[in-house]
C-alpha cells in the first residue's frame, strides 16, 4: 500500500504540464537520435544534459526529460537496423538479424510496428519490476563482483556460437576479431601503447561509432553498389503497415520472457542492453529449435532483442537510484545530471527526494505510452525510406555516416579507418562471417579487460578468484556446455547419418 501511495505521488509529479511536455519532447528527440547510426542513448542524453541544466529545469523535470530521451533512443535504434541493416546503437545489432530480412521480404511495416510493440511490452514490464522489486534486486546485484562479471562476459562470447548454429567456428572467429579491435590503444593501467603502429590517432583506441558504421554502414553501401542501377530499390516495399493479432500472439510469449530476462540483466551494473539483447536472442533461437527461421525473418527474433533492450534500459535505473552505481553508460550520464543538482543517488534517495524518484518511475510508464502512440502512426513514414532508389540512398547513407564519424574527433584519419573497416567487413560478409559477433566482441572486450584487472587486483594476482564463488562456477559450467554444443551437434548428426546409411 505504501508503494502505491508513492506511485500516486509520482504520477502527480509526472502529469504536470511541464513534465508531460518534456517527456513528449524527449521521446521525439530520442527517437530521432536513435535512428542515426552510431549515436545511441549515451550521446542523446549527453547532448540534452547541458540544455536541461541551462534552462533551469527542476531536478525531477530534468530527469524525466533525460529518461524519455533514453527510452526514445532504445525505440529509435531499431528503425535504421530494420530498414537499412545499419544498427542505430549496439543494442540494435541483434534486431537487424531478423528485422532487415523481414524488410527485404516486403514486411517492413510489420517489423517496425511489432518492434515498437515489443519495446512497449519490455519497458512496461520492466517499469513494473522497478516499482515492485527495486530494493530486493539492488541487493542481489551487489553479489556480482568483477570476477563474476568477467566470467559472464566469457559466457556471453561462448553463447555467440548459438546465434549462427551452422557456422559456430566463423562466429567465434568473428568475436575474437572484435576482441582484438578492443585491445587497440593505450593500456589504462601500464600506459603501454598496444597495436597502434606508431599512430597517435589510435592511442585512444578505435571508437565504437567507427566500428559500427564501418562494418555495417560502409559494408552495406558496398553490397548495395553491387546491385545499383537507375531506379532499382534496396528492398521490397508495400504490404501491411501493422502486425495482425495472430502475429502478436505468436510473439507475445517471446516478448514476456525476453522482457523479464532483459530486466534482470539490466539490474546488473555494467551489463547493459547489448548483452541483454544478445542473450535473449540466443535463448529464443534455442527454444524455437528446428521450427525457427532465425536470421531469415523470424518475428520472434525481432521481438526478443527489442523487448530485452528496452527492459534492460529500465532495469539499469535500479542500481543508479538505490546504490548510486550506474547500470549502464547512459545512467552514468544521468548520475552526472543528479550531481549537478547536488543530489546524491543511493539508498537514502527514496526518503530524501521521493518526488524525483517516483516522478521518474511514473514518467517511464507515461513515456512508454507516448512512444508507442508516436511510433505506430509513423510506421508508414518510416517505410517510405524503402522506396528510395539505391542511387539516392547510397550517397545519403555515406554522407550521414561520414558526418557521424567525423564528429567524434574531427580527423580525416577516422574517415579512412571507417572505410578500411568497411572494406574488411564487406569481405567478411562475402565470406559469410556474422558481423554482429564482431560488434559484440568489441563491446565486451573492454568490459572483460576492466573486470579481469579489478578481480586480479582484489586477489593480489591469484587466478583462483575467477572460480571461487558459486556464481562464477555456475557460469564456467554453462560456458563449457556452450562450447561443447557444436561438437555434440556434429557428433549426433554424424551418428544419425551412419544409422541411415546402415
Amino acid at each position: 500500500m505504501e508503494t502505491l501511495n508513492f506511485l500516486m505521488q509520482g504520477f502527480d509529479v509526472a502529469t504536470r504540464p511541464t513534465n508531460l511536455l518534456m517527456a513528449l519532447f524527449g521521446a521525439f528527440v530520442g527517437t530521432v537520435v536513435g535512428m542515426l547510426p552510431g549515436l545511441g542513448p549515451i550521446n542523446g542524453v549527453a547532448l540534452l544534459l547541458p540544455l536541461a541544466f541551462a534552462l533551469g529545469l527542476p531536478p525531477e523535470t530534468a530527469l524525466i526529460l533525460l529518461a524519455a530521451v533514453y527510452l526514445g533512443c532504445e525505440y529509435g535504434g531499431r528503425i535504421s537496423a530494420i530498414l537499412l541493416n545499419v544498427p542505430g546503437c549496439a543494442a540494435s545489432v541483434m534486431t537487424s538479424l531478423d528485422g532487415n530480412p523481414l524488410a527485404r521480404q516486403g514486411k517492413a511495416g510489420i517489423a517496425l510496428s511489432l518492434s515498437a510493440m515489443s519495446s512497449f511490452v519490455g519497458s512496461t514490464i520492466a517499469t513494473c519490476g522497478v516499482i515492485l522489486f527495486a530494493p530486493l534486486l539492488a541487493k542481489w546485484a551487489v553479489a556480482f563482483g568483477p570476477a563474476e562479471y568477467f566470467v559472464m562476459m566469457i559466457f556471453a562470447i561462448a553463447c555467440l556460437g548459438g546465434m549462427v548454429g551452422d557456422k559456430p567456428v566463423k562466429t567465434l572467429m568473428a568475436a575474437l576479431i572484435g576482441l582484438g579491435l578492443a585491445t587497440v590503444g593505450v593500456d589504462s593501467t601500464t600506459g603501454v601503447y598496444r597495436f597502434t603502429f606508431g599512430s597517435v590517432s589510435l592511442s585512444d583506441g578505435i571508437q565504437f561509432i567507427i566500428v559500427v558504421i564501418g562494418f555495417f554502414s560502409v559494408s552495406e553501401v558496398l553490397l548495395m553498389l553491387e546491385k545499383t542501377h537507375s531506379g532499382q530499390k534496396a528492398v521490397k516495399t508495400g504490404g501491411r503497415l501493422l502486425f495482425n493479432f495472430k502475429e502478436f500472439c505468436f510473439s507475445f510469449a517471446t516478448m514476456v520472457r525476453s522482457s523479464l530476462a532483459g530486466f534482470v540483466i539490466g539490474v546488473l551494473p555494467g551489463a547493459g542492453a547489448t548483452i541483454a539483447s544478445a542473450m535473449t536472442y540466443m535463448s529464443e533461437k534455442r527454444l524455437a529449435g528446428a521450427s525457427g527461421k532465425f536470421g531469415e525473418g523470424d518475428l520472434r527474433g525481432l521481438a526478443a532483442p527489442e523487448a530485452a533492450n528496452n527492459a534492460s534500459a529500465c532495469g539499469s535505473l535500479i542500481p543508479m537510484l538505490t546504490l548510486g552505481v550506474p547500470g549502464s553508460g547512459t545512467t552514468a550520464v544521468m548520475i552526472g545530471a543528479l550531481t549537478l543538482y547536488n543530489i546524491t543517488p543511493g539508498p537514502l534517495l527514496f526518503e530524501q527526494q521521493p518526488d524525483v524518484v517516483w516522478g521518474l518511475i511514473a514518467s517511464l510508464l507515461i513515456g512508454n505510452v507516448i512512444l508507442l502512440a508516436m511510433n505506430i502512426p509513423l510506421v508508414g513514414v518510416f517505410s517510405k525510406m524503402l522506396s528510395v532508389p539505391n542511387w539516392v540512398l547510397v550517397p545519403a547513407i555515406t554522407a550521414i555516416s561520414m558526418v557521424g564519424v567525423y564528429a567524434v574527433h574531427s580527423t580525416t584519419f577516422d574517415l579512412v579507418l571507417m572505410v578500411g573497416l568497411g572494406v574488411f567487413g564487406y569481405i567478411l560478409r562475402k565470406l559469410d562471417f556474422p558481423l554482429s559477433a564482431i560488434i559484440l566482441g568489441f563491446v565486451l572486450g573492454e568490459l572483460m579487460e576492466d573486470n579481469l584487472r579489478r578481480a586480479l587486483s582484489i586477489s593480489a594476482g591469484e587466478l583462483g578468484i575467477l572460480w571461487s564463488s558459486p556464481i562464477s562456477l555456475t557460469l564456467w559450467v554453462l560456458t563449457a556446455l556452450m562450447l561443447g554444443m557444436p561438437g555434440l551437434r556434429w557428433w549426433r548428426a554424424r551418428r544419425a547419418a551412419r544409422a541411415v546409411n546402415a
